[in-house]
């Protein structure tokens, strides 16, 4: 995946999902180490209500929905939860108004989690809010992983349009 093909390969969305169980690894470390000075109500709701904003109200409207179609309302509610800037920028807030403490570490257990282990990222508006399978996306994996095993020829990206001088 680079800027301009922005898809993964099942090896490289693999490997991405490694990068997160790694980091879920880390976190995990650190949950054991301080089990005795996490303070359980805070983990469990800073744990909680990430999908209980983010997930649960676009997953009911998903099942209830005859066309499987949802506002973009709910994509942005699951985006916006499951922002590693969103969770950090609430860590943040948390330790300045309430202090820094081990239960914070529910927020990159359940991201890492959500990645490594279910291989849930961020939902574009172009698929479905559940996992099925995109028939564009199925055609063209299907011919990139047929690929001769090398790369292909670059085709340069279109250059910025130049503003003359007198404009």
């Amino acid at each position: 995946m680079d800027a301009l093909n922005r898809f993964d390969t099942k090896a490289t969305y693999r490997l991405i999902r490694l990068e997160y169980l790694f980091a879920l690894g880390v976190s995990f470390y650190f949950f054991f180490q301080h089990l005795g000075d996490i303070r359980w109500w805070p983990f469990a709701l800073l744990f909680v209500y990430i999908d209980l904003i983010g997930y649960i109200p676009g997953a009911i409207a998903y099942h209830r929905s005859r066309t499987k179609r949802i506002p973009k309302a709910y994509y942005v509610l699951y985006n916006t939860m499951h922002s590693m800037a969103t969770q950090g920028a609430v860590a943040l807030l948390w330790i300045l108004l309430i202090g820094n403490e081990w239960a914070l570490l529910a927020l990159p257990i359940h991201l890492c989690g959500d990645r490594a282990l279910f291989g849930n990222f961020l939902k574009p508006f172009g698929v479905s809010f559940e996992p099925v399978v995109h028939p564009k996306f199925a055609a063209l994996e299907a011919a990139v992983e047929q690929g001769s095993g090398r790369a292909p020829a670059p085709v340069p990206a279109p250059a910025p349009a130049r503003q003359s001088a007198t404009s």
